[in-house]
């Protein structure tokens, strides 16, 4: 066959055509049909035939742009489910309420945004009345990640309800002394109203995907039934510019997540100016969206279009629809009906003929306010098409108008993100515009007023009616206090007896106690392993056979490793979360699982394994996301330390990860040396997070691939584990003449320690005691809480005080970290202090030439130790030159 003239060689080509004559004739008519009536006819043709192929069951590529107009038109809208008056009479309250609520707390100069739930106010009216369901019905209810900047709505929404009084909501942004509101969803600042922190923009609709998965996890592991609960993430479409938002959209579809839908509230603007100044951000977005396998709803224009559309019969509104760029239609938005009859009905003939046909109040109705997302009815037909869609995610591009009600000066204008306040003058157009009872009188008063129909108004009534109908209030977060029973003393066993003369990595010490904590029959099915795509990496490949890779279609294929003992097994039930080379994801995984004790009263034990170099790097606003949340379970940084994972190199070599836990308030950390304080450090964790006085914390521990004898557990030093520090093995060869030194290690630099104290008493006559300082953080965090104990009158000594009272000598700390991590607790160390780390880039070598380098060695302890010592005239100054010398530095 010869491709027409014109027509570029393409996949086709390679398909065998069984009948030329026909293809041809096909082309023909094609051919006609433009020539006789237009390519505009043609296109609408084949699109018909398209979606007719598409019906009928045949496979084909679909478009990934559709018009710029309503996915269903208005013909199609199912029958409204509710008073569409009394709705809009809520909605009006909630408006006033919200803008009165940030105009207020204005003259504090704390801030607020008002333009935002402007334009979405409808978007949550129609889920909160009508579909959002809440957490006293069946099942768990829908999870709901409502958009940072629209949290004044809900707040007014909530005092509506009751939920919150005008004294609460005048604390607005104002938490010091309690009883305040936070600015944005803070499930710790807020805990029984917010479930999801959501304004670090970008993780709100990356772990509403894994939130929406994880719900199928508990399904399929047959640990909850979740197949009610519906995953609503509420997003800007400035915010889907951040990588995070659309980076798993393929899973939400490869996954077929229908219980999980986008709702964009597309008005066209980020934060300093239009979101798509010269194209159009829905256009974009729905061939992102379509592109990955979603069912897109595009809600772009309310009922006002229906007549130009009707008058349309030429498509030319259609096609002017798709080529304006968003920056213009935004200017329309602004600008008076002489302007618009000028440049948008002005581009051709067929549009100027329109345009006559209209009034100017038609035209300055549609361009200025009438948009898909303003109307219930419209909403309420994409949330029903979503939830009733079967077989993928939705995502709906609802067009809005930015501070839509909030008047000329602020509607669709660049810098209303900015626009913290309304003037008495813009409050009385805006009371009239909603027809709100509310007198002159009051808005001559210094303060605007907050509005409220009364508690047993009709509006309230039926506000309350709709929620109790849909299963109780919304947004709420309920903790269900399920404590679990702690894990049988055996799965500890062996790791406090040591591994005898086999050397074993503290990285495979904690895979081997996950898999025997995973076999215990309470408890075991609640622990959900995570690594992104290193799991053999970690030593974990053992795991796959007995516990399963979860995936929701089970394995379909044959692995190549059938016949091997650690074989690839995928499992509808499976308990391993293999993400795949996505440290985000399976961050939001753990995210999902740590806080499923909340959304859905099952109390999971996560356990993320990464490298830790990338984890805290790559991932540490989502830690930040997680302790907000209030999420439990173990954060495990593997092949830690800057000098351990050899040959790897620069950005492998983490020296810094515990630097940057450390500022989390609820991250413990903790740097364990040998595997039994691993295991005393998981035990304390799961009584400290899962027993009767559950708390919001979790645990960051970092374990090293080099393998060790790993000895037994000495007595008595699991206070010390769990605090931060103890004695680990005393100087042998100590008397009252001999010059002391404390050398305190974490990790795997207790090994090099341990050497140095042996060269110290061997070849300089040196006592040294060893210390194992399991958590520089946890010794710091105590101290601090020391230091205000005394500023309220109470005096109390740090435990690393009280540990090292006594202890002769100075201090020398070592560890496989920056200098800084161990520096943490030097204030509070009464004895002379210095410390030795990895201070710097990393590099690619053998462990041994990579701690010379850095100074962090055995024989570099020697000399530091002694230089210290020389220092306090302990030991000759010719000791610290000739130790340099026998040493080769």
């Amino acid at each position: 066959m010869t491709d027409p003239v014109g027509i570029s060689p393409s996949e086709l080509d390679q398909l065998p055509d069984r009948d030329t004559e026909e293809t041809a004739e096909w082309a023909a008519s094609l051919d006609a049909v433009t020539k006789a009536a237009g390519p505009q006819r043609a296109a609408y043709l084949m699109r018909r035939t398209l979606q007719h192929a598409e019906g009928a069951g045949i496979a084909l590529p679909k478009l990934l742009e559709t018009d710029y107009v309503n996915t269903i038109p208005t013909s199609a809208e199912p029958a409204f489910d509710g008073d569409e008056a009394m709705e809009a009479r809520i909605t009006a309250w909630n408006r006033w309420n919200a803008a009165a609520m940030v105009t207020r707390g204005s003259r504090f100069g704390v801030g607020g945004h008002i333009a935002t739930f402007a334009s979405a106010a409808w978007l949550y009216e129609t889920g909160f009345n009508h579909f959002f369901r809440g957490k006293e019905g069946d099942g768990s209810g829908d999870q709901l990640y409502i958009q940072g900047h629209a949290s004044p709505g809900i707040y007014a929404r909530a005092f509506l309800d009751g939920r919150l009084t005008e004294g609460q909501l005048d604390r607005f942004r104002q938490e010091a002394g309690g009883d305040g509101l936070p600015s944005y969803p803070h499930p710790r600042r807020l805990p029984w109203l917010w479930e999801f922190p959501t304004v670090s923009m970008g993780l709100g609709p990356l772990s509403a995907i894994y939130q929406a998965r994880f719900n199928r996890y508990l399904q399929n592991r047959n640990i909850k039934d979740t197949s009610r609960s519906h995953v609503w993430a509420f997003l800007g479409d400035g915010e889907m510019d951040e990588p995070e938002s659309t980076t798993a959209i393929t899973l939400a579809a490869r996954e077929q997540l229908d219980n999980l839908t986008f709702v964009i509230n597309c008005n066209l603007q980020r934060l300093d100016g239009p979101v798509r100044a010269n194209f159009r951000v829905v256009q974009e977005l729905e061939a992102q969206f379509r592109g990955a396998g979603w069912n897109v709803v595009k809600t772009l224009w309310g009922s006002a279009w229906d007549e130009l559309f009707q008058l349309d019969t030429q498509g030319a509104l259609v096609r002017r629809l798709r080529e304006v760029p968003d920056a213009q239609f935004q200017t329309y938005a602004t600008r008076d009906v002489a302007y618009i009859r000028e440049h948008f009905f002005g581009a051709e003939p067929a549009l100027v003929e329109l345009g006559r046909l209209l009034t100017d109040a038609k035209i300055a109705e549609c361009f200025h306010t009438s948009r898909g997302g303003h109307e219930a009815r419209k909403v309420y037909a994409a949330y029903k098409a979503a939830v009733e869609f079967k077989g993928a995610p939705t995502v709906i591009l609802a067009q809005t108008v930015k501070g839509y009600t909030l008047g000329p000066g602020f509607e669709s204008k660049n810098a209303n993100h900015q626009m913290k306040k309304l003037s008495g003058k813009e409050f009385r157009a805006m009371r009239d515009l909603l027809d709100l009872p509310i007198p002159d009188a009051k808005l001559d008063e210094d303060l605007v007023p907050y509005g409220h129909p009364g508690a047993d108004s009709p509006e309230v009534r039926y506000l309350q009616e709709r929620r109790a109908a849909l299963g109780g209030p919304a947004p709420a977060r309920r903790v269900h206090a399920v404590a679990l029973p702690e894990p049988a003393d055996r799965a500890f066993s062996a790791l406090l007896k040591g591994s005898g003369k086999q050397e074993m990595a503290t990285t495979m010490a904690f895979v081997r106690l996950a898999k025997e904590l995973m076999r215990d029959k309470e408890t075991g099915k609640r622990w959900v392993p995570i690594v992104p795509d290193e799991a053999r990496t970690f030593g974990m490949e053992s795991l796959f056979p007995s516990a399963g890779i979860y995936s929701p279609l089970g394995q379909t294929y044959e692995p190549v490793d059938r016949d091997q003992l650690m074989y690839y097994k995928e499992a509808k039930d499976g308990q391993i979360l293999n993400e795949g080379i996505t440290e985000a994801g399976a961050m939001a995984d753990f995210i999902a699982a740590s806080t499923s004790y909340a959304t859905h009263g099952e109390p999971m034990i996560p356990f993320y394994i990464f490298y830790s170099m990338f984890g805290w790097q790559r991932t540490a606003d989502q830690m930040w996301q997680l302790g907000d949340q209030l999420g439990r379970g173990f954060i495990v940084g593997a092949t830690a330390g800057r000098t351990t994972l050899t040959g790897e190199g620069l950005q492998h070599a983490d020296g810094h990860s515990h630097l940057i836990a450390s500022t989390n308030p609820a991250s413990l950390n903790y740097d364990p040396a040998f595997a039994y304080e691993i295991a005393v450090i998981v035990k304390d964790g799961l009584r400290r997070m899962y027993g009767p006085e559950a708390e919001n914390v979790f645990y960051y521990l970092t374990v090293y691939n080099e393998p060790k004898p790993q000895p037994a557990m000495p007595e008595g030093v699991e206070e010390g584990i769990v605090k931060g520090l103890y004695r680990f093995k005393e100087a042998a060869n100590a008397t009252a003449e001999t010059p002391r030194i404390q050398l305190l290690g974490s990790g795997t630099a207790i090994h090099w320690a341990l050497e140095a104290q042996e060269l110290l008493a061997a070849d300089w006559g040196v006592a040294a005691d060893v210390w194992s300082a399991t958590s520089w953080g946890e010794l710091r965090r105590e101290a601090l809480e020391c230091d205000e104990a005394l500023l309220r009158g109470e005096e109390r000594t740090p435990y690393v005080t009280r540990a090292l009272e006594g202890a002769q000598g100075p201090v020398l700390a070592v560890s496989d970290w920056m200098r800084q991590v161990p520096d943490q607790i030097s204030q509070w160390v009464e004895q002379d202090y210095s410390s030795l780390g990895t201070d710097g880039f990393g590099l690619s070598d053998t462990r041994e030439a990579a701690r010379r380098h850095f100074g962090v060695d055995a024989r570099s302890v020697v000399v530091a130790a002694l230089a210290q010592l020389a220092r306090r005239g302990e030991v000759p100054a010719s000791a610290v030159k000739e130790a340099r010398e026998r040493y080769g530095f």
